[in-house]
């Protein structure tokens, strides 16, 4: 009996605790959330140096103590913008280290895009937003820097020839250099023409241009 009258408070005290845990995580993901959506919309409009954490607050309708509490500055506030970010990068990146030129080959057959190209499409569509800021002419340059080594040059190093992935000559790092500062580009472009092509669309997009040769037909 002592043992049943003993537990029941503890029982809901635990579970108050975790209710005003919950609630207290639910704000803070609102605050982030309030957050983002007002650097974006600032840098949007002016450009990432040329607005104040009272500015940030005052369009995310939140109070400076709140900001404070989870970020120094607001380039703080941009960086762990651009690391969230780039750890869904880091997902995709497995599937893409494990193309081969089997895959490439049976694409080419099929038509049919890669998959993993397909979600990556995806991914930049839904962070849209904050890409479109970040590689635009106000945003962050070292973000574009960031994009092209964490996702580009992977991407085309998956599909490299093994015998090159390891080889240290320079004209393998130019040819890494020069593709993946091209599909830095091309994605550049689909963000900032209002990505009318589709994801399917982009990812036969992309295999077609590290395909094509010179002279050959410009088309998909």
């Amino acid at each position: 009996m002592a043992t049943g009258i003993a537990t029941a408070p503890l029982q809901q005290a635990d579970e108050g605790g975790c209710a005003a845990r919950e609630d207290v995580d639910r704000r803070i993901m609102r605050s982030k959330r309030a957050l983002r959506r007002a650097l974006i919309e600032l840098a949007s409009e002016r450009g990432l140096d040329n607005f104040t954490v009272n500015d940030l607050c005052e369009r995310a309708d939140l109070n400076r103590g709140t900001f404070y509490n989870h970020f120094k500055t607001k380039e703080d506030l941009s960086l762990a913008l651009q690391a969230e970010f780039m750890i869904g990068i880091a997902q995709l990146r497995a599937g893409m280290e494990e193309l081969t030129l089997l895959d490439l080959a049976k694409q080419r057959l099929s038509k049919k895009p890669l998959p993993i190209l397909v979600a990556l499409f995806d991914y930049l569509r839904e962070q849209s937003d904050l890409l479109v800021v970040m590689l635009g002419p106000g945003g962050d340059a070292s973000f574009g820097q960031q994009l092209r080594e964490g996702l580009c040059s992977d991407l085309i190093m998956g599909l490299l020839h093994e015998r090159y992935r390891t080889d240290p000559t320079p004209f393998v790092s130019y040819y890494v250099a020069f593709y993946s500062a091209a599909y830095l580009g091309v994605i550049t472009r689909w963000l900032q023409t209002g990505m009318q092509e589709s994801s399917e669309e982009m990812a036969r997009i992309a295999m077609r241009l590290l395909l094509i040769k010179p002279g050959e037909s410009i088309t998909l």
